[in-house]
């Protein structure tokens, strides 16, 4: 999670993008979460490997692995080189058992990770695949090859960017070598080159299709993932026992967080509305609005809203970040 998160800009000038709040929860924590749910045992050790984001940030990712029983370690990758140069920073907790991911990406699945495989990837089937790497499979269903971003067609199973390896030393390994040999494509050091090398060793990859596959790279993407949350049942009715509602309607799914004032307002489908925020006189659906903001008579969709914004006016469609104001 070292990236900048340009496509999320201007809500990544203040805050990591996987910090950002969907449904009330961070990215990165509904991944965690979602990993521990698969996995199923218990988890030792989580390793979060970012940027310089600062202590505070460092302090709630360890907060983040403490909750769920397990020993909090960050790594900082200074240089950006790629996901393979990423993940080798983290080359101290890169043994025994492990699950990689990238903490953009939530999904949907209903499976326990069977960890007496030699190594496990999540892949979903797209349209167009040539952003992604994409993997080949034999008739056993066991990966023949791994390619980075094909230019003509290869396959169109993506690889969504979470991984299991039995033997984690395996792969620190291959990343070494990478960067030992100076090993790039499109001037980065590519996962994809570490498990091919892997493959070609004799090492058998699995993979899971996932049901539904949500990339929070950049604005719409995220309103979308918070609406998917959403619609889940677990998700779907969330409000806040000291909500302030006074002549308003709350059309479901929303999450509606503690301290909450909505008055003279109708709110969703799919409105994810952080601590304190303070709506009058609008209509809002399918945005998400961070703690601390105030929303005067609006008529908006498809909008996010950083914490401690102000949006007064009628434009319809918005994207404001931390600390910022917008008055018509």
């Amino acid at each position: 999670m070292a990236g900048r998160g340009t496509r999320l800009r201007p809500h990544t000038l203040t805050v990591p993008k996987p910090l950002v709040k969907i449904a009330g929860k961070s990215i990165v924590r509904r991944l965690v979460e979602d990993l521990a749910e698969a996995y199923g045992d218990r988890i030792e050790e989580v390793a979060f490997i970012i940027g310089d984001f600062g202590e505070e940030v460092e302090k709630e990712l360890i907060l983040l692995a403490e909750s769920l029983g397990a020993k909090g370690s960050v790594y900082h990758q200074t240089e950006k080189l790629g996901t393979a140069h990423a993940i080798l920073c983290a080359k101290e907790s890169l043994s025994g058992n492990a699950i990689v991911a990238f903490a953009d990406t939530l999904f949907k699945s209903d499976f326990s990770l069977d960890t007496e495989q030699e190594s496990v990837l999540w892949v979903q089937q797209i349209e167009d695949p040539s952003a992604y790497g994409v993997v080949t499979l034999n008739e056993d269903g066991y990966i023949t090859e791994f390619v980075e971003k094909p230019s003509t067609f290869v396959s169109d199973l993506a690889i969504i960017g979470i991984y299991y390896f039995r033997d984690a030393n395996m792969l620190k390994n291959e990343l070494q070598y990478l960067i030992d040999n100076n090993i790039m494509d499109r001037g980065e050091y590519q996962i994809t080159d570490a498990l091919e090398n892997m493959r070609q060793k004799g090492t058998k990859f699995r993979t899971h299709q996932i049901q539904e596959w949500l990339d929070c790279g950049n604005k719409n993407a995220v309103l979308y993932a918070n609406e998917r949350v959403l619609e889940t049942k677990k998700n779907a009715a969330i409000v806040a026992s000291d909500l302030v509602l006074e002549n308003s309607t709350i059309v479901p799914p929303c999450f509606i967080d503690q301290g909450v004032v909505i008055k003279n307002s109708v709110v969703g489908p799919h409105v994810s509305i952080s601590k304190n925020a303070v709506i009058e006189s609008s209509v809002i659906s399918k945005s998400i609005i961070q703690d601390h903001s105030i929303v005067n008579n609006v008529v908006t969709e498809n909008s996010m809203l950083g914490s401690h914004t102000e949006y007064i006016a009628k434009k319809s469609e918005l994207s404001l970040g931390d600390f910022s104001k917008f008055h018509q």
